[in-house]
This record gives C-alpha cells, sequence and structure tokens, in this order.
C-alpha cells in the first residue's frame, strides 16, 4: 500500500494522538453527554487529520489551504469543548488541560503549515 503524504507530516501525526486522548478524556464525562459534548469532541478530533488528509490529496495550494482552514476550526472548536469540559467539572481537569495544551500547539502548527503554502 503506498504511504500517502499526510502521514508524514507532523501535525497529523499528532492529531491522530490527540484523537486517542479525546477519546480517553471523553470516557469519563457523564453518559447523558454521549450524544452532546462527548460526541461533538470526538468528532471535532476526527475533523482535524480527515481535513489534513483530504486537502494532501487537493489539486491546487488555494484548495489545501482550505482543507487546513477547516482543520484549524475544527481545533478551535476542540479547545473551547475541553474549556467548556473543565468549567461543569467533567473529567480530571488536569488531564483535560494537558489535552487542550496539545491541541493549542496542533492550531499553531496548522496555521505555521497553512504560511508557508503559497497561495
Amino acid at each position: 500500500m503506498k504511504q500517502q503524504k499526510f502521514r508524514k507530516l507532523l501535525v497529523w501525526q499528532k492529531s491522530m494522538n490527540l484523537i486517542e486522548e479525546i477519546y480517553k478524556v471523553t470516557g469519563y464525562f457523564p453518559k447523558e453527554e454521549v450524544y452532546g459534548l462527548t460526541n461533538q469532541l470526538r468528532r471535532a478530533a476526527v475533523s482535524i487529520v480527515l481535513n489534513i488528509a483530504e486537502g494532501c490529496g487537493a489539486e491546487t495550494d488555494k484548495e489545501f489551504k482550505r482543507f487546513l482552514n477547516i482543520a484549524l476550526r475544527s481545533s478551535y472548536e476542540v479547545i473551547c469543548g475541553l474549556e467548556v469540559g473543565i468549567r461543569i467539572n467533567y473529567g480530571k481537569k488536569t488531564e483535560l488541560l494537558a489535552v487542550t495544551e496539545k491541541c493549542d500547539e496542533i492550531s499553531a502548527m496548522l496555521s505555521g503549515l497553512k504560511k508557508r503554502i503559497s497561495s
């Protein structure tokens, strides 16, 4: 199987790790949140990697940047959702903060990658 170029991107690799951490921390959320905040955070985290991958298959740099923008917005959604979890005391605050920091790093990496791509 041919390895796609998105797998070589450090931001994609870190985003894949983020998914595992999001699933772990949201596993401690109340059961009534399974279709609420838990689901929203998980979908947003998965959206990051999917949009990076889809963008790598884009025909133009402009199109690639569009997918990176979507991934970046999804990372902001994850950060905000984690902050909601912290405010309403879902899970362990230290774990939620650690995952938030990792997502902040991913956001910065996505912004940097966008800047390096010509428009």
